[in-house]
């Protein structure tokens, strides 16, 4: 890029009054989101040569682009927008993914709005690998979500997960802090979760687990974000497994 590209595309940047994402767009100058906070602690890999990538949930688009740019074949991203994050504006849904998508301009990746129950009408070619990133404690049906993306991954495909999770947690109903040994979610109804009427489930790991092995996963690996999170927007896991043969 030249340096007057740079320039139009740091002012579209500033223009937007909200990034979600922290995306490093060339040496030295990144969006202003905040997310991830932690990138090391997603076990994504440093290259994905050859694959072809899923972000779903993707937003402005850092984990595509971060795939798109280590050697993926192709990435494409889905959102549905159902969750946002209570901004109060008018936004294009995905301007600030267009956005940044200017800054890599030989990059083989595609966006479109899609539910995730509904990937398998919208892709017929399977996966290698999908990102879902803050997404299952959105849906009200979280097993369902991960059967629907298992049915577009390659058998031995990997997927990668953060969420919410209880095991830290101290429950918006009784105020006491939960089992992390115990393997179970806990549904909200309203607001109880964060005041965000968008979030419906919130798992154990342990429950996280029991959901990708119902959903046809198998070699799954959990661990949390940090063992003693200080507040809630850090009581967050990860989980990483393979899509197996039987379903």
């Amino acid at each position: 890029m030249t340096d007057d590209d740079k320039q139009y595309i740091r002012s579209l940047v500033e223009a937007e009054p909200y990034w979600y994402h922290r995306i490093e767009l060339w040496p030295g100058y990144s969006t202003p989101g905040w997310a991830p906070i932690d990138h090391s602690a997603y076990g994504v890999p440093d290259r994905f040569d050859g694959e072809r990538v899923l972000d779903v949930g993707a937003w402005d688009g850092y984990w595509t682009f971060w795939a798109g740019n280590r050697g993926a074949t192709s990435v494409h991203a889905i959102d549905d927008f159902s969750d946002q994050l209570g901004l109060g504006v008018e936004r294009d849904q995905w301007r600030t993914f267009d956005i940044a998508r200017r800054a890599f301009p030989g990059l083989n990746a595609t966006r479109q709005e899609c539910s995730v129950y509904d990937v398998a009408s919208k892709f017929i070619v399977p996966f290698d690998r999908v990102f879902c990133f803050g997404l299952l404690y959105h849906l009200k049906h979280p097993v369902l979500a991960l059967e629907r993306l298992r049915s577009v991954l390659n058998d031995g495909a990997t997927i990668h997960i953060e969420s919410a999770i209880l095991d830290d947690l101290k429950s918006p109903y009784t105020g006491k802090k939960h089992d992390d040994d115990g393997c179970y979610a806990e549904f909200y109804p309203g607001k109880e979760y964060g005041n965000n009427p968008t979030n419906w489930w919130v798992p154990t790991l342990r429950c996280l687990e029991a959901w990708l092995t119902a959903a046809g996963f198998d070699s799954i690996e959990t661990w949390k974000l940090t063992e003693n999170p200080k507040s809630l927007p850090e009581c967050r896991g990860f989980a990483r497994a393979r899509a197996c043969g039987k379903q």
